[in-house]
């Protein structure tokens, strides 16, 4: 519940349109998708949500993808994947919690576990955002 509260309180805010008009002066429309991927990544690993990072994220990237004239599709979608992807991997992460009780496994083991593999995806996946986002 408090994500969606931030999520509206950055869209009342007008945050995407602030972020959107600071950064255009020096962020190449090319990288916003890889930017936004990584951020996704980042904020959903901290919170351990992805509902709560698309709560945040899409208000912020939408309208920095328009304002940069950066593909808005590409960009919701690196929103979407770096929100799972962080959801994922977080040893706070009430999904990976579930997962490792249900396996009956050591809940840092598993996570462990997890990591390689999301990891390496994370990487082709942003190496996927900033070619697509070069044409």
């Amino acid at each position: 519940m408090l994500a969606f509260a931030i999520g509206t309180v950055c869209r009342e805010l007008g945050t995407g349109v602030y972020v959107a008009e600071i950064s255009k002066a020096w962020l190449s429309p090319n990288f916003v998708p890889v930017i936004i991927f990584l951020v996704a990544c980042f904020i959903a690993f901290s919170t351990g949500t992805s509902w709560g990072t698309f709560a945040i994220m899409i208000p912020i990237a939408v309208p920095t993808a328009l304002y940069a004239s950066s593909p808005l599709a590409l960009s919701i979608a690196a929103v979407l994947s770096g929100s799972v992807f962080g959801d994922h991997c977080s040893p706070i992460s009430d999904t990976t919690i579930v997962s490792s009780m249900a396996s009956a496994c050591d809940h840092i083991d598993h996570v462990r576990t997890q990591l390689p593999y999301a990891i390496s995806m994370a990487i082709l996946s942003a190496a996927l955002f900033w070619i697509l986002g070069l044409i």
